[in-house]
């Protein structure tokens, strides 16, 4: 598909991709963090709204509140991390739901140790991160509801290598965040990479679960080239 076929049927991923984008490297500019916080935002929420437009089933609207509440919560962590967090938590409440709904007959017994291991040790990894004892319990309730939202997109019969591996670099990105309260605190590591890998694997979400819904339910596809 070409530039310009993308860009009239899918303007909204094209959008978002391009917010995302100039958010990006417009933070390592002069410009106050505090005017960007809307395109930051914004990159997210436009995934939101493909999920709206693109499909009228109950599972693509609740992805679609899901990534809503990631879009507050990219915009609230800026301001208040508890904040951010619970919005976050909400995402992955939301999403685990979806992914639970369309689980997977069987795992192969290395895919079930990998569900398994993401699950559990999440929580633990994360709980040993901040270099703040008094936060590590807050930071393992957070990874819970992660790790399950991970452990619950790899288990669920959508694209594992698209909704899968996109739960996967979400979580890789909350670990940098985790990393960045202790052993990476002053790295700028976690500022270079969080974003791009978060969005990255926030895309991959969207664009799989939805476009893996309007294959399997082709009645339920919004009639609409956008």
């Amino acid at each position: 598909m070409s530039r310009r076929a993308l860009a009239e049927k899918r303007p909204y991923l094209v959008l978002s991709f391009a917010v995302a984008l100039a958010f990006y490297y417009l933070r390592w500019t002069a410009m106050p963090e505090f005017y960007l916080l809307p395109m930051k935002g914004a990159a997210v929420a436009l995934l939101a709204v493909y999920c709206f437009v693109r499909h009228s089933s109950p599972d693509a609207r609740l992805m679609g509140w899901a990534f809503g509440a990631a879009a507050l919560g990219d915009m609230a962590i800026e301001i208040d991390r508890t904040a951010g967090a619970l919005l976050f938590f909400l995402f992955h409440v939301l999403a685990l739901g979806v992914f639970l709904r369309h689980r997977r007959e069987l795992l192969s017994p290395t895919q079930s140790w990998v569900v398994g291991l993401v699950l559990l040790l999440t929580p633990v990894i994360a709980f040993f991160m901040p270099a703040d004892r008094s936060q590590a319990w807050e930071v393992a309730l957070y990874a819970l509801a992660l790790g399950a939202m991970a452990s619950g997109a790899w288990a669920s019969n959508f694209p594992r290598y698209r909704v899968g591996a996109g739960a996967m670099l979400f979580l890789a990105s909350d670990f940098l965040l985790f990393a960045e309260m202790g052993p990476l605190a002053g790295s700028i590591v976690p500022q270079v990479l969080v974003w791009p890998v978060y969005y990255l694997g926030m895309f991959l979400i969207c664009t799989g679960v939805i476009q893996t819904l309007r294959k399997r339910d082709p009645e339920l596809r919004v009639v609409s080239s956008r």
